[in-house]
């Protein structure tokens, strides 16, 4: 059976590895740091592994246990070098984060077609590649999880987001759809929708707008998913907004 902690404990996830897309910053780094801390290992990726990440936030013991490798989740080859490299590194994945994402603010008539393929790859196609890449060690570990980063815009329609809306949009329904073909196999997929975080993805989107929560209330959500959640949780769209 899958640890099932006390909410709070700092082993939450003790004996767990986790994988966090989009590690670097915001949201990403926000999980892969409170796993972390909970216990976890936790193998994040960015496009760039060089720079600032959760490893930064992270003692020396904690992060001796984990490791951030480059990854463009928009590229199926990639993406299975950087399954390999976990899985050679720490071993069997119990919990997989869906995070990695970027957002484009533009109408729809200075909308570019590369500009809407980039976002709908970035948020949707990588979600698909990552989760196809990891879904078949999961279903060997028992109480597996997998947590998908929507948004409020995969719950509304947002003006000059139109490629980040239909993007959140396929998150959720590739969430719903994957949550009932996996039930059996004892894999627990549901979704996060965040509404508007402290991050520069916010800045970028929406600018001026004013940050309901920050990145570590968003992490406390998927923690929850990760962790003491009933497994029979699964299929669910979390809205944290209000």
């Amino acid at each position: 059976m899958p640890p099932n902690p006390a909410k709070g404990n700092v082993a939450a996830l003790a004996g767990r590895l986790a994988v966090v897309t989009g590690a670097s910053r915001g949201i990403g780094r926000a999980i892969a740091r409170s796993f972390a801390k909970a216990g976890a290992r936790v193998a994040g990726c960015a496009r760039r592994a060089d720079g600032e990440s959760f490893l930064d936030d992270l003692g020396r013991q904690e992060r001796e246990a984990c490791l951030l490798l480059g990854c463009d989740v928009r590229d199926g080859q990639q993406v299975k070098k950087f399954r390999d490299q976990v899985e050679a590194a720490l071993g069997g994945v119990d919990i997989l984060v869906n995070n990695a994402g970027i957002v484009a603010r533009a109408p729809i008539l200075s909308l570019g077609e590369d500009t809407w393929n980039d976002v709908l790859a970035s948020n949707l196609t990588g979600t698909f590649l990552v989760t196809k890449a990891f879904v078949s060690a999961l279903k060997s570990r028992p109480g597996a999880r997998i947590i998908n980063i929507a948004s409020i815009a995969g719950r509304t329609g947002t003006p000059m987001l139109s490629a980040y809306c239909a993007a959140k949009h396929g998150v959720v329904g590739l969430t719903r759809s994957l949550a009932e073909e996996l039930r059996g196999d004892g894999i627990a997929v549901n979704a996060i929708c965040p509404g508007s975080v402290d991050t520069a993805m916010l800045a970028q989107g929406m600018p001026g707008a004013t940050p309901k929560m920050t990145a570590d209330e968003v992490a406390a959500t998927a923690l929850f998913l990760a962790s003491t959640a009933p497994m029979a949780l699964t299929g669910a769209c979390i809205d944290v907004f209000g």
